[in-house]
């Protein structure tokens, strides 16, 4: 198991307490959808620096 696995593994949303997945610079919140930002390789997990999703935006998930 690799490294960042394992650390997302026990790091959760400092808001909800979700779960994250990577996507690209970006930790995302499988729960509020909240994305923290991953600057020069650390993670920035404060609730001030997150960023919310927009309003009725569409989660691209669910889609083929």
């Amino acid at each position: 198991m690799s490294e960042e696995k394992e650390l997302l593994d026990i790091l959760c949303c400092p808001v909800c307490h979700g779960e994250f997945v990577r996507d690209e610079d970006w930790l995302v919140c499988q729960e509020c959808k909240r994305r923290y930002p991953i600057r020069d390789g650390i993670y920035v997990l404060l609730a001030s620096e997150a960023v919310m999703p927009a309003e009725g935006a569409i989660s691209t998930e669910s889609q083929p």
